[in-house]
């Protein structure tokens, strides 16, 4: 059986997941990173931020989530709400 590490190192291996990964380490980690940096500082659980949004924990989860599987991308109403939710603002830049 091989370990975590193995295993990673072996996916890696495959250009497909490579460049998938590359993809979402440039592009929505820092996204997320920012997400949960300001949910850290504001002092909030999921379950307390869902609350402020007027929703559940499970779809603060899954909002979070989506920032890193790239599955489902929240619209700006949503992230406007999270944002809003920690006493921040949104703001979306092109560099």
């Amino acid at each position: 059986m091989l370990t975590h590490d193995e295993l990673i190192k072996k996916m890696m291996e495959d250009p497909e997941v490579r460049a998938e990964y590359e993809r979402i380490e440039r592009e929505e980690m820092p996204m997320l990173d920012t997400i949960l940096k300001a949910r850290r500082e504001a002092g909030l659980t999921q379950a307390q931020v869902a609350e402020r949004m007027g929703t559940k924990a499970p779809a603060v989860a899954r909002l979070e989530n989506a920032l890193v599987t790239g599955k489902h991308s929240p619209s700006i109403a949503t992230l406007q709400k999270y944002a809003a939710a920690l006493g921040k603002k949104l703001e979306v830049r092109f560099n």
